[in-house]
């Protein structure tokens, strides 16, 4: 009985069936964001998390309401708010009267929360550039454009960080 356990186990586990694609996607997602979030730390930004990049894009720089941005991330607006107040607790986003409406708080960056991005942008260049080097740049063009040729239009959403949570 246990070799019959084992033999189906490897079997699984050797088959490298259709599994085996989403988790190295997985893993490649993984690595890009911890190495630029390991160098975000080290620049000043020891408790910016993945969620909060999210958070920050969804912001964008004019500026939002709790709402929006909830629309914007696929959460309640609750939910939103909680995010907005860490991202406050952090010094990357502040709460300030709607010029617009009177009842609403518009949520925007801080000049903390745009360096956040702004670093995080020239990081996510040199990952791009370091997978270049070690791919090749026509290899690694051909791998996006064969990502974006099979990834629906619609799967790419900022609420991504939902998947997590």
């Amino acid at each position: 009985m246990v070799n019959v356990v084992d033999q189906n186990v490897n079997q699984v586990v050797e088959s490298r069936n259709g599994f085996e694609l989403p988790l190295l996607l997985f893993a490649g997602f993984r690595a890009i964001i911890d190495e630029v979030h390991a160098e975000l730390a080290r620049q000043g930004h020891p408790d910016a998390r993945p969620a909060h990049g999210f958070a920050l894009q969804a912001i964008g720089m004019a500026g939002t309401n709790a709402s929006e941005m909830g629309r914007r991330l696929g959460v309640s607006k609750q939910a939103a708010g909680k995010t907005v107040d860490r991202l406050e607790a952090l010094g990357y986003a502040e709460r300030v009267d709607d010029p617009a409406d009177a009842r609403r708080k518009l949520i925007r960056l801080t000049p903390r929360g745009v360096d956040l991005l702004a670093r995080s942008a020239v990081e996510f260049d040199r990952v791009h550039a370091r997978w270049g080097a070690a791919l090749g740049e026509d290899g690694l063009r051909e791998l996006q454009a064969d990502l974006r040729r099979m990834v629906p239009p619609e799967a790419f959403r900022l609420d991504a960080a939902g998947w997590f949570g």
